[in-house]
């Protein structure tokens, strides 16, 4: 074996995560599948959603899931969020469901709204960080619900980014950010919100709804929504 004490840019450039560019407006099924085909094998791939770049990996796969958290150098104790494509995926991944979520999911899914419920016992501990609470979204975007239509199992949605720093909205600031930590990159172009998804939390029986971060829709209009209901 040949080292090179000094890298050519050539070897350099063989470290960077390989970006596949897919149309955001119709992604095309080829690269769809490729990049689904890639989930499933276990990798963990940088992926448009419709707020910021996220990491997308199979949340059955502990392995996958493990590169999630060493890729970001986030803490164990942080469970992952998931993109769904459907309220049925969200009744399958989720028990325990209330008036509220469905009333939210009915009104803001698909759109940046993470949903915060009990997880069922389908889904790994490892992802809820043990804390047998699962973040559900359905994502208004057309990229990340093809491949998560392609498949056919949701995908860890945490932002594609280093804990405590700033989130991506295009590929190449993830490839920049992230450098040989990660593989492969889907490109969707740039963002379309440069905000993150707001989450409300429904998992306390005695408050019933709580607002955990305000995001793209504000709170205001959560707390309005509810008292008209």
């Amino acid at each position: 074996m040949v080292v090179f004490a000094n890298p050519s840019w050539e070897e350099e450039f063989s470290l960077l995560a390989e970006i596949v560019k897919i149309s955001s407006d119709q992604p095309e099924p080829s690269l769809v599948r490729y990049a689904a085909d890639q989930i499933r094998a276990g990798e963990v791939l940088g992926m448009p959603t419709d707020t910021f770049y996220g990491l997308a990996a199979d949340p059955f796969n502990l392995r996958a899931v493990d590169r999630v958290y060493e890729i970001k150098t986030r803490s164990r104790h942080k469970p992952l969020s998931l993109l769904i494509e459907s309220l049925d995926q969200a009744e399958e991944l989720a028990q325990g469901l209330t008036d509220e979520f469905y009333a939210l999911a009915n009104h803001y899914w698909p759109g940046p709204l993470t949903v915060i419920v009990r997880a069922s016992s389908s889904l790994p501990l490892k992802v809820t960080a043990n804390t047998g609470n699962v973040a559900l979204r359905v994502p208004n975007a057309k990229i990340p619900l093809a491949v998560v239509r392609a498949a056919k199992i949701p995908v860890t949605a945490t932002s594609a980014n280093l804990s405590g720093a700033s989130e991506c909205t295009t590929a190449v600031a993830v490839r920049e950010q992230l450098e040989e930590r990660i593989g492969i990159i889907v490109d969707g172009g740039t963002s379309p919100r440069d905000i993150p998804s707001t989450i409300v939390d429904l998992t306390d029986e005695r408050e019933r709804w709580k607002i955990m971060r305000e995001g793209a829709i504000p709170a205001s209009e959560i707390s309005s929504f509810f008292a008209k209901g």
